[in-house]
């Protein structure tokens, strides 16, 4: 450690009691304090909220029980936990309207649960809200009331309801806690306060907190701080409790609301339903529809069946036709006639015409043998004619027969047909009716799924909000923390004390050190002298001075050096008299020449006083003259000057010497003081000026200032 930091910590190694003491005072202070201030306890309940996204909530079993449930922001159910409505509905449900003090000599205590006493209270206006009621317990049955504001004592006894200044009060014992602590104290004073709505509001919102564990965690955190610690954890469970089943109410009002709407909805739904079906029916039968794809693609099958029937008789018809006119032009020589048989091919006719062929071969071969009017060719040709006409009537018939088919199929064609006429309107109306229809159906199972999920939501009467971290009853407070203050207090005694210690110190700015010395001013150092505690070491001190003042030139052979202080003469009277005493111990004679008037008792060679204020209207010639004279048989002139405050004289001896030694006090000198010397040296020209500093490094206790200056006052 350099010097600088010693120089620094001077200040403080002095006043290091002072900082002691005062830490020893501020603790035992706040000790007294912790003592009489009213202890605040803290109680944490943690709610983790629904999320419908993660978790059991997700699941879908338990979706459709908690249809209403959103993704809740976490901000938002920190203001329903915040809100009045809320906070209302907890208080309801807790003794905390009515407060109840042990009153003492310093301060009162809340005793809620502990009270051996009960009070309620009814009032027909506000007055007596928020104000303090007097009770007196005078014994086991009888007590006195003063009301707020009032001085009249009202007497009653315990569970007969007293009348007060718009009221009545109603006082008994707490038998459950009188049962548990039989030796309580009842006889007592107390004070007890009925809260307003608004007071008890806002005394829970002064000490709630509720906050959010992390912005993306749906977990809440509760706090909430009384002087009574069963309060607090009886708040934070309740809120909690209250928060769900706050919300489990709501969801159900909720669902049972969904559930009456639905209900009345599905009815009105279901008439639409009813008579969109009555309209299908109606038109239905009106227009016989039974299936219209279906019924279209049997009539498109029968037409084409019926037109493809119509085809084939077409054809069949149009050989016949042509069959006929071709056996009608050539009916002379029908057996010369190459028929085409495709048209008429039936194995009657075919039978026949093999017939006709064999008769016409045998007639052939009997006009071989016979001529034509032979009977026998005349009977095969009466044969072949009966066939042949009847082939060819036959033909006719066959013609007529596919002619009828043919107008018979054409007319079914056309009733076919008829079928078509209209249907694009009535496929168009039908559509309408059936969209229609479609929509009230949809619209009706829509409503009847949302009615079951409302009336599951409505029948399971849980919630997913959770108390994860119930309230704990708090056992040590959480203000005032009684460590936390003690150290805070002694940290600020301390800091005070040693900016106290370092304010007076700087306030009084004395000459401490060399450093100071040689900071304020050029003149330099002619030694310095420490405190000395033991006599039979001052002279080896002054000896060392006298030997540094001798090397540095100050003392000479016939010089002159004066020894001056600032405030007073007696400053450094210690130093001339044993730098004479020195000087003398080296065999030296002296002369010494006393302003100060302080040395008169000295051992001297010669001696010189000029204390007498008549040596004022001496010059300084004369002066010297005098000094002159003397200085014949010694070796040395000091001068024991008078301190400049004094007036002027000290600087006339100033000027005389050779050498001036101006004494500096480390513990009494103020620091401005050297700034005065350095003018008077360059106003009166004052050359070879020194410093003494008395007790150099001494820095005593305060204990030692404090004996120091009580001695002084005995003195």
């Amino acid at each position: 450690m350099n010097s600088e930091n010693i120089r620094f910590l001077k200040p403080l190694l002095r006043g290091f009691p002072i900082v002691i003491i005062m830490m020893i005072i501020s603790v035992l202070a706040a000790k007294k304090y912790l003592n009489y201030v009213t202890p605040m306890y803290e109680s944490t309940a943690k709610l983790k909220l629904a999320d419908t996204q993660e978790g059991v909530p997700s699941a879908n079993l338990f979706k459709d029980f908690d249809v209403f449930a959103s993704a809740n922001k976490i901000s938002t159910e920190i203001e329903v936990l915040k809100s009045t409505s809320l906070i209302e509905k907890t208080l309801e449900k807790l003794p905390f309207s009515v407060e109840i003090y042990r009153k003492g000599k310093v301060r009162s205590v809340e005793l809620f649960e502990d009270s051996p006493i009960k009070v309620e209270g009814t009032f027909i206006n506000d007055k007596n809200y928020d104000k303090n009621f007097s009770i007196s317990i005078l014994s086991n049955q009888h007590f006195t009331v003063i009301a707020p504001g009032l001085t009249q004592i009202v007497k009653g006894s315990f569970g007969i309801p007293v009348n007060v200044s718009g009221g009545k009060i109603l006082i008994s014992k707490n038998e459950a806690y009188l049962k548990f602590r039989p030796n309580a104290k009842i006889i007592d004073q107390y004070e007890v306060q009925f809260l307003s709505r608004e007071k008890l509001l806002d005394k829970v919102n002064k000490n709630l907190d509720i906050v959010s564990v992390d912005k993306d965690v749906p977990v809440i955190r509760i706090n909430y701080k009384s002087n009574v610690p069963e309060k607090a954890s009886l708040l934070v469970n309740t809120l909690a409790e209250t928060y769900i089943q706050d919300y489990i109410e709501n969801k159900y009002r909720a669902a049972n609301t969904t559930v009456d709407f639905l209900t009345k909805e599905i009815g009105q739904a279901n008439d639409k339903l009813t008579n969109a079906e009555n309209r299908i029916e109606d038109y239905r039968n009106k227009k016989n529809i039974i299936n219209i794809p279906q019924e279209t693609e049997t009539d498109l099958r029968k037409i084409s069946q019926l037109k493809i029937q119509q085809s084939n008789l077409r054809m069949n018809l149009d050989a016949i036709k042509n069959l006929n006119s071709y056996i009608a032009e050539g009916k002379d020589n029908y057996l010369d006639l190459a028929t085409n048989f495709e048209a008429f091919n039936d194995l009657l006719s075919t039978e026949m015409v093999k017939n006709m062929k064999q008769l016409q071969a045998e007639k052939k071969e009997l006009l071989l043998t016979y001529t034509p009017e032979h009977e026998k060719v005349k009977i095969i040709d009466s044969k072949i004619k009966d066939l042949t006409d009847y082939q060819t009537e036959s033909i006719r018939n066959t013609q007529r027969n596919l002619q009828i088919k043919y107008n018979d199929i054409e007319n079914d064609i056309q009733v076919a047909e008829q079928a078509f006429v209209g249907l694009p309107e009535k496929e168009k109306l039908l559509n309408i009716m059936n969209r229609e229809f479609n929509l009230y159906e949809k619209n009706y199972n829509f409503l009847n799924e949302k009615r079951i999920d409302a009336e599951i939501a409505k029948s399971a009467k849980i919630s997913f909000h959770k108390i994860i971290t119930k309230g704990e009853l708090p056992t040590q407070p959480v203000s005032p923390m009684r460590s936390i203050i003690i150290i805070v207090a002694a940290i600020m005694s301390m800091i005070g004390s040693v900016i106290l210690i370092y304010a007076v110190h700087f306030a009084k700015a004395k000459v401490n050190d060399v450093h100071t010395i040689e900071k304020n001013s050029a003149i330099p150092v002619a030694f310095t002298t420490p405190f000395i505690k033991k006599k039979e070491k001052i002279m080896y001190h002054f000896l060392e001075n006298v030997l540094e003042m001798e090397l540095k030139g100050i003392i000479r052979e016939k010089g002159i050096f004066c020894v001056t202080s600032f405030d007073k003469a007696k400053e450094h009277h210690f130093h001339v008299s044993n730098i004479i005493k020195a000087l003398q111990a080296q065999s030296r004679k002296i002369l010494v020449i006393d302003v100060a008037g302080n040395l008169k008792n000295i051992e001297a060679n010669a001696y010189l006083d000029f204390s007498d204020e008549k040596n004022l209207a001496l010059t300084i010639t004369e002066i010297q003259n005098l000094i002159n004279g003397k200085m014949s048989g010694n070796d040395l002139c000091i001068i024991n000057n008078q301190s400049i405050k004094q007036g002027k004289l000290p600087l006339l001896f100033l000027k005389l010497a050779d050498q001036n030694l101006f004494l500096l006090d480390s513990r009494k000198t103020a620091a401005k003081s050297i700034m005065s010397i350095e003018l008077l040296k360059d106003e009166y020209q004052l050359d070879n000026l020194w410093f003494i500093l008395n007790k150099e490094g001494y820095n005593p206790s305060l204990i030692t200032t404090i004996k120091g200056f009580i001695n002084k006052f005995k003195s």
